[in-house]
């Protein structure tokens, strides 16, 4: 029997979710507010005046401590604050409450007081444009999504590498009044530090050494339409002002160029690494941070919603061309599948799938047989007489890099940038981990 297919008990009725929110009430200090409600969309308790709830306290962060109403509880969840948030004297990171609870950040006191269970729409449809799931949490975000499609929010999408941060992003375009417009997708991540402000608004021919024909900004390109900015927290720090500033007057200034130019865009976002916490260490501005998460998309990674892989399957399928491979799947395999933790999220499922059919032209299809082994097999223990422990040590750490770099060299086709990007390491620190394997010819490898 295939496991997970069970859609999580917390879904009470259909097209229903029961979330657990609360109230909380500021015990001692000055905020703006003397009390808020925890419901299903994320408030953020800080000192910057953006935030839900504002603490007047030198010893509370910009934003401190984000909270949302979830089926287990209300999730508290510390934003890498510098002073820390507690429940008692127990200094918390990420914990879920039920029952009513005393917090202390900094010199402030807030007491949090459980409501009654709310249920939430999380709609019937298991699809939205080119997304498929039936799991509720992805059921959830295709409701967030529906609601978010019509207007002009800006949207910013949260999510691990490869949960397809930019296929969310497409379905939110074609929702829209612009889907007849441009879709303009902007790779922060793939920026040379010093061309981003070129990169993102454009320069004049001769507007700085090397500059040898003008470049027209993606935000004019975008015109009346959306423009996606992945991987957004990689944009450095001296250029976020300047990204601000156009999205707030919805105009732009070419480098080299003296004049602004009005634009009508729509901006999505998207990025895998915690912005909030970057707020707190000074590598990403809070009122950048603000302004991008009006509407915030937080992903499930794959693993956490085991029961969409087979609809996920099946829709990739179609996609590449093949409708009737479904029926090919061995069960095994597809059991096999809703086992796998799933590291590369849906693209490591899509690449799972396009190397079987290209191996697999006719007769049964085992999917599971093309997965990447990140981790050694059972079978494959480490023997431990006569060897030390960091003998032992060095030998897993080795086995494990080899394999984990072997997996991501063949996604990414030896791009070492791309495989940078998603290991969140420097171009060097890869070459060296793929010479000191073997992988390739890291010399040859593509940038």
């Amino acid at each position: 029997m295939i496991e997970n297919q069970v859609v999580d008990a917390t879904v009470v009725a259909k097209g229903k979710l029961e979330v657990h929110g609360g109230t909380l009430t500021v015990k001692r200090g000055q905020a703006n507010k003397p009390s808020v409600e925890i419901g299903a969309d994320t408030l953020v308790v800080g000192r910057d005046e953006a935030c839900d709830l504002v603490l007047d306290d030198k010893k509370v962060s910009k934003v401190h401590v984000e909270m949302v109403a979830t089926e287990r509880g209300v999730r508290i969840r510390d934003l890498g604050s510098r002073n820390g948030t507690f429940i008692g004297d127990t200094r918390v990171g990420e914990v879920y409450l039920l029952k009513p609870t005393h917090l202390t950040i900094g010199d402030s006191s807030i007491e949090f007081a459980p409501s009654n269970p709310e249920q939430v729409e999380i709609g019937e449809v298991a699809e939205f444009g080119p997304l498929v799931g039936v799991s509720a949490s992805m059921r959830g975000v295709f409701e967030r999504l529906k609601k978010a499609g019509p207007t002009e929010l800006t949207v910013l999408i949260l999510g691990e590498t490869g949960c397809g941060k930019e296929l969310v992003a497409q379905a939110i375009h074609q929702a829209s009044t612009r889907a007849n417009k441009p879709f303009v997708v902007v790779d922060c991540g793939a920026i040379p530090p010093t061309l981003a402000e070129s990169a993102l608004f454009g320069h004049e021919r001769g507007s700085f050494t090397g500059a040898v024909d003008k470049r027209v900004s993606p935000f004019v390109e975008a015109d009346g339409g959306t423009i996606f900015l992945d991987e957004l927290g990689e944009l450095p720090v001296d250029v976020q002002p300047k990204l601000l500033r156009a999205l707030a007057e919805q105009r732009i200034k070419a480098v080299g160029s003296n004049n602004y130019r009005p634009v009508n865009v729509r901006v999505v976002a998207a990025t895998r690494r915690d912005l909030v916490r970057e707020v707190n260490a000074g590598t990403f501005r809070s009122d950048l941070y603000f302004r991008v998460a009006q509407l915030r998309v937080e992903l499930p990674p794959l693993r956490e919603r085991l029961e969409d892989i087979p609809a996920l399957v099946r829709k990739m399928m179609i996609d590449i061309g093949d409708k009737e491979a479904y029926g090919r799947i061995t069960t095994d395999s597809l059991e096999r599948l809703m086992r796998h933790d799933w590291p590369g999220n849906v693209r490591e499922l899509r690449n799972v799938i396009s190397v079987a059919l290209a191996f697999g032209k006719e007769g049964p299809l085992d999917l599971a047989q093309h997965l990447a082994p990140l981790v050694a097999s059972t079978n494959e223990s480490t023997p431990t007489r006569g060897r030390t422990f960091q003998d032992a040590k060095r030998e897993i750490l080795a086995r494990f890099e080899r394999e984990y770099f072997t997996a991501l060299y063949a996604e990414c086709s030896g791009n070492v940038s791309e495989i940078g990007r998603r290991a969140a390491m420097e171009r060097a620190h890869v070459r060296g981990y793929l010479r000191r394997h073997g992988i390739g010819d890291p010399s040859k490898s593509k940038d």
